[in-house]
């Protein structure tokens, strides 16, 4: 931990020491929100986000909030070390042609239904239901933004397959709907909270269970588009390299969910959006910017952090300011060696020139994970 603000209700423990203003301002009102539990806890990759900063973490009693869950829930890591040591730059690139032949990724859908058991748990709900028919098309699709498939090479020389996605729709028309619901309520109620972006839902009522359970669909489907995704990865990697690869998968997580845990006492509800679990057991996946490290970690199951770490390296840029400010071949250039999509000014709201130092990001929570595993990337496709 780097520093503690004391100013407001409770404390903000914060693990960096850049914090924007913005972002900053956010965390204030967490800690003045009069259900918060303890303090709340800010990590070193944290930037301004939707009522509550990215890479924030908070512990409620008896409510949700589903601004500190986050728009795209579910979104989160899946990552697979192979027995490969050696690829080529060709083979790098067929590959990537291939999955994007695979994997539609923006706004594309596949062109067919995508089986899923899953489907057949889904809670009844308006929202939910609305978004089944197109869902079942979602299934094994990237998404834009961030999120990304990579081959990475660890410091052993083995190369491994690395995803972030999430929800897809699910978990946007659900953060959307019951955010909305959350702020009539606290209209109505007069809710003594700093402002409406952090409207809360009561557990145990009826709005909050339905939340609660379009949540947890929206983390089960995520978890299964990541799964989903890795069989096409690795359909397209053993294609380009004539068979014979093996595969271990490491871990299928989320950041950006919530989860009744038990810290300091009592039965928590701790909110973690673009804040990975980091309990002693847990293997966590931090991925960099496409042209720098990602890694593999442990959790120290640090109770400061409630059990919490990093989601990756955090952005220094909004997307459009990369754009008009990053300059294209100096972004390239850090991207030397790394077959991708760096084609164009259109692109540079993804390039490493957007993203915290990921080395400095991991320097600032030794005290909340150990480094298992550094991984470089070798070849990137972004939504």
């Amino acid at each position: 931990m780097k520093k503690v603000v004391s100013s407001e209700r409770l404390p903000i423990k914060l693990w960096l020491d850049d914090l924007d203003d913005d972002a900053l301002e956010q965390a204030k009102n967490l800690a003045n929100l009069p259900f918060a539990y303890k303090w709340i806890a800010i990590m070193p990759d944290s930037h301004v986000g939707y009522g509550m900063p990215i890479g924030g973490v908070m512990a409620t009693k008896n409510v949700i909030v589903p601004n500190a869950v986050g728009v795209d829930i579910g979104c989160g890591m899946v990552a697979t070390k192979t027995n490969l040591t050696e690829i080529s730059t060709p083979q790098l690139d067929e590959w990537r042609k291939l999955v994007l032949g695979y994997i539609p990724v923006g706004f594309n859908h596949q062109k067919a239904d995508i089986h899923w058991a899953g489907f057949n748990d889904a809670p009844d709900l308006p929202v939910i239901n609305r978004e089944l028919s197109s869902a079942r098309r979602q299934l094994g699709t990237l998404g834009g933004g961030n999120h990304f498939i990579e081959l990475q090479k660890d410091q052993d020389g083995f190369v491994w397959l690395m995803i972030h996605s999430g929800s897809r729709n699910f978990g946007l028309k659900t953060a959307k709907e019951y955010h909305d619901k959350a702020k009539a309520l606290c209209q109505k109620w007069l809710s003594d909270i700093p402002t409406l972006d952090l409207a809360f839902l009561p557990m145990g009522e009826k709005l909050g269970d339905e939340y609660l359970a379009a949540m947890n669909f929206a983390l089960a489907f995520a978890q299964e588009n990541r799964a989903v995704m890795m069989d096409w990865a690795k359909i397209a990697l053993t294609e380009v390299v004539g068979g014979g690869v093996d595969y271990n998968e490491y871990a299928n997580i989320h950041h950006n969910f919530a989860a009744m845990e038990h810290h300091y006492g009592s039965n928590v509800l701790v909110h973690r959006k673009g804040a990975t679990k980091a309990t002693n057991d847990t293997i966590g996946i931090i991925p960099g910017s496409m042209g720098s490290s990602s890694y593999i970690v442990q959790g120290l199951g640090n109770p400061e952090s409630f059990e919490s770490c990093s989601h990756g390296a955090g952005r220094t840029l909004g997307r459009g300011q990369a754009k008009r400010e990053l300059n294209l071949e100096e972004e390239q250039a850090k991207m030397a060696g790394i077959v991708s999509g760096l084609t164009s000014v259109d692109n540079l709201d993804e390039a490493p020139g957007s993203y915290k130092d990921i080395s400095q990001v991991m320097a600032n929570q030794s005290d909340l994970v150990d480094i298992l595993v550094e991984l470089r990337p070798l070849a990137n496709v972004k939504g």
